[in-house]
C-alpha cells in the first residue's frame, strides 16, 4: 500500500449516507512507487495506474473524490481503468480522513485539502500540468488549486461541484448540520433506517461517515473554509468540464460557471441525480475522454435543456 506523507497544517451530500463511494476498506488498484514518508506528515494513500503495454502516457488525470462517504475506490470501479487503458496516467488518492489515508484529529479547513494535492504531487514528482477531475467535495479542491497554481493545471473537469464561494459555504454548512444531527447524535436510528431502506453496503459508508464527523473536526473546519469571490473564479484560464445530473440541485449551476468562465463546458445529464458518477459511469468516462484529449464534448444539449427547463417549472 503506497502511501504519500503530507505537510500536517460527501461526497458532500452524503447526510443520508447514500454517496457514490465503497468504504474505507477497499483497496482495488495497484500501489506503484512503494511507501513515501515525511517527517511531520499526514499520510495519504495513493493510487497509479499506467497505459498498458508501457505506452508513454498522453496526459496525466489526477482523480479527487468527494467528501465523508467517498474514497478512490469510487473512481476505481467506475472511470479509473478506462481512463487508464486509453493511454492515461490516472492518479487517485484517499483524501486525509477517508479510506486508508491517515485520519488527524484536526485539520480539515479546504485550504489544508489544497495543500494536501499540492504536496502529494510534489513527492510523486509530477511536475507538468495535470487534468483535475474532482467528484462533489473533490471538484471544489480541484477549483481551489487551480486558482493557487495556475501553471500546473491543464483542465478541470468537475462532477457535481462548484467553487468555494459563499453559497457553496452555506450550502456545505448546512449539510453538514445534518450530517452531525443524523448521524451523530442519532447515529443507532438512522444507521438503522439507512440498513433497511438503503442495504448494508450504504450503512457501510454511513458508519464510516459517522466515525470521521464523530472522531475529527471536520464538520467544524470545512465550513470555516475561505470562500472565494466571483472575480476568483473567473480569473481561472484552463479550460473547465462541468457535468450535472438533470435531477440534482446544483443543475442550475452550469449556467453561472458558464457566465463567470465563459470557457466552461456545461453538460447535464437527464434522468440523472447527484450520484452521477456512479449511475451513468459509461457516459462521464466518454466526457472525460473527449475533453482530456481536446475533443468537444457532445453535451446532448436538447435533451439536457429539456429536462433543466422541466426542473426548473416544477420549482417555481
Amino acid at each position: 500500500m503506497a502511501m504519500i506523507d503530507t505537510g500536517r497544517d460527501t461526497c458532500d451530500g452524503a447526510g443520508s449516507g447514500t454517496g457514490s463511494g465503497t468504504g474505507d476498506d477497499a483497496d482495488p488498484a495497484t500501489d506503484h512507487g512503494g511507501p513515501y514518508t515525511g517527517p511531520d506528515g499526514v499520510r495519504l494513500h495513493v493510487q497509479r495506474l499506467s497505459p498498458p503495454d508501457g505506452r508513454p502516457p498522453a496526459a496525466t488525470a489526477v482523480l479527487i473524490h468527494g467528501l465523508l462517504t467517498d474514497s478512490l475506490a469510487s473512481w476505481y470501479f467506475t472511470v479509473a481503468p478506462d481512463l487508464a487503458a486509453a493511454g492515461l496516467e490516472v492518479v487517485m488518492y484517499d483524501q486525509r480522513g477517508h479510506g486508508r489515508s491517515e485520519r488527524p484529529g484536526s485539520g480539515y479547513r479546504l485550504d489544508t485539502f489544497v495543500t494536501d494535492l499540492e504536496r502529494l504531487l510534489d513527492r510523486l514528482d509530477i511536475t507538468g500540468p495535470v487534468h483535475l477531475v474532482g467528484n462533489c467535495f473533490g471538484g471544489t479542491v480541484a477549483f481551489a488549486y487551480a486558482m493557487r497554481h495556475p501553471e500546473r493545471v491543464a483542465g478541470i473537469a468537475v462532477i457535481e461541484a462548484k467553487p468555494a464561494t459563499e453559497s457553496w459555504l452555506t450550502e456545505i454548512s448546512g449539510i453538514l448540520r445534518r450530517v452531525v444531527a443524523e448521524l451523530v447524535v442519532h447515529e443507532a436510528e438512522s444507521l438503522a433506517w439507512v440498513s433497511a431502506h438503503r442495504g448494508a453496503h450504504t450503512a457501510r459508508l454511513a458508519k464510516s461517515a459517522a466515525r470521521l464527523v464523530r472522531t475529527t473536526t471536520i464538520a467544524e473546519d470545512v465550513p470555516e473554509s475561505r470562500v472565494v469571490s466571483e472575480e476568483q473564479v473567473g480569473a481561472v484560464r484552463c479550460p473547465v468540464l462541468a457535468v450535472y445530473g438533470a435531477d440534482s440541485e446544483l443543475a442550475g449551476q452550469g449556467r453561472w460557471l458558464e457566465s463567470v468562465l465563459p470557457g466552461t463546458r456545461t453538460v447535464v445529464l437527464p434522468g440523472q441525480g447527484h450520484s452521477v458518477l456512479a449511475e451513468a459511469p459509461t457516459r462521464i468516462r466518454e466526457l472525460l475522454l473527449s475533453w482530456i484529449h481536446g475533443g468537444e464534448p457532445d453535451t446532448g444539449a436538447p435533451a439536457a435543456d429539456a429536462a433543466l427547463e422541466a426542473r426548473e417549472a416544477d420549482a417555481s
